[in-house]
């Protein structure tokens, strides 16, 4: 195959992966967005075969690489269940940051092979990008490895932090940089491990002091690096399917990391540097002090048969009882009673972004009722039931209230201006920011203490 053959067909393979990402951005698309995804990928892989010139030896090995990957990957993705769905992305994204480290080694050891040139003697254009592909794959790495440990529980969640952070991290930078400049006179097989090591140091300390209420940004931003590394490396090989893919990974990843800041009203810079999510024990001290009413099953169906309209508000606790199912049937028995059900889903409800979207596609949800948080907070004041499933940060009202709160200014679903609201939870904990949510005390706020799924699965007996 020629190499204008090959970079016509690299382009086709681009033009389906943007496809599928155009197909991805609604969920009644996104099923087509993913058949466009995989047609690219093979398209990509089968090209790369046939252009490239593999020793026989090499081309069994290639193959049963692939086989065996694709088959782990295929296991993967009939046992995993969608709670575990968050750490298995950032689980990718480690792997890919990973990859973009290691074809950087090859071409460095190796650059005869990719026409880079000779060794100790490596084009300075062909080693600024694989430096920066190496450096942006290390830090993917390291840092998804932490997110993976943090949302594992593998690793507390809470942000971890000590005197002279940021400096520390400065300084890693400003090193980086000036090996990235360094290796360009000085092709020393050392200044190239030394930025590996620094790349994957930094990616540790660039995480760990981000906390839990975080995590949705850190999985879109780790998507993000993953791109970038993937697109460097693509420059070094001169391969344009890798160049196209990484681009489009690391522009999406950047721009939904702008919007899941957006929908906590934090600079995207802040975040970055961590900090937030630290333990705010305030109200946790005094909690005990307050009157709390519950009910059970029976007072919830009630009050929802009744009711006019109901908003449905799913958060991660729906999506660790794997609630989603008996929610939809729940919803509609409501429907057959006259009700009115929506869904409100906030931008970082879950552990990534569209968690909640997917979990509820997953139980076939129509997708005119489910709704974002700019289009239906308006409606909580007109609505007779908010049913809040396992949802906590993204309802607290201490969001608006206290400027000492760790998740002030975070723009939340306005739950507490319902008529009543009905709150699924196991106990009074605080949620993954650490804050206690003053909406448990509320007068209108009935509290449902139970599995998610199993007092769900209850009122949908009541109702019928």
């Amino acid at each position: 195959m020629t190499p204008n053959l090959a970079a016509s067909f690299y382009l086709i393979s681009g033009v389906l992966f943007i496809l599928a990402l155009r197909g991805l951005s609604s969920p009644e698309t996104s099923r087509q967005g993913n058949v466009f995804g995989i047609l690219g990928m093979v398209l990509a892989i089968v090209v790369t075969f046939l252009f490239v010139d593999i020793l026989s030896s090499s081309f069994i090995f290639t193959i049963c690489a692939l086989v065996i990957g694709g088959s782990i990957g295929t296991i993967i993705a009939l046992r995993i269940s969608m709670t575990a769905m968050p750490q298995l992305v950032a689980g990718f994204h480690s792997l890919v940051g990973l990859a973009a480290v290691l074809v950087a080694l090859s071409a460095f050891y190796s650059p005869e092979t990719f026409e880079l040139g000779t060794l100790n003697n490596i084009k300075k254009i062909s080693l600024i990008e694989m430096s920066i592909g190496a450096s942006i794959g290390a830090i993917t790495f390291t840092g998804s490895v932490i997110a993976f440990l943090k949302l594992q529980g593998l690793m507390s969640g809470a942000p971890i932090t000590f005197k002279g952070q940021h400096f520390i991290n400065l300084l890693i930078g400003i090193g980086i940089i000036s090996l990235i400049i360094y290796i360009t006179i000085n092709q020393s097989n050392y200044i190239f491990w030394l930025l590996i090591i620094s790349s994957f140091l930094i990616g540790i300390c660039l995480i760990i002091p981000i906390g839990g209420a975080d995590m949705p940004v850190v999985i879109s931003m780790l998507n993000s690096y993953s791109g970038w590394a993937a697109a460097g490396i693509g420059f070094t090989l001169e391969n344009t399917a890798l160049i196209i893919t990484g681009a489009l990974v690391g522009s999406s990843g950047a721009i939904l990391s702008y919007i899941m800041c957006k929908g906590m009203n934090r600079s995207f810079f802040n975040v970055i540097l961590g900090g937030f999510g630290e333990t705010y024990s305030t109200l946790q001290k005094n909690k005990d002090k307050k009157p709390v009413k519950s009910g059970n099953a029976e007072d919830a169906a009630f009050l929802m048969k009744n009711a006019s309209s109901v908003i449905i508000v799913p958060g991660y606790g729906m999506a660790v009882a794997q609630a989603q199912h008996a929610l939809r049937e729940m919803a509609d028995s409501l429907k057959k009673n006259g009700v009115k059900v929506s869904y409100a889903v906030h931008p970082v409800a879950g552990r990534m972004p569209g968690h909640m979207n997917v979990l509820l596609a997953e139980a076939n949800v129509p997708y005119d009722e489910v709704f974002e948080q700019e289009n239906i907070n308006s409606d909580f004041a007109s609505t007779d039931v908010a049913f809040v499933i396992g949802a906590n940060d993204v309802t607290n009202p201490v969001a608006k209230t206290d400027p000492q709160s760790p998740i002030y200014g975070m723009p939340i679903l306005d739950v507490e201006k319902s008529k009543s609201v009905l709150f699924v939870k196991r106990s009074l904990s605080p949620g993954y920011a650490g804050v206690d949510n003053e909406l448990f005390y509320r007068d209108n706020t009935l509290m449902l203490f139970a599995d998610a799924k199993k007092m769900t699965e209850e009122i949908v007996k009541n109702l019928n």
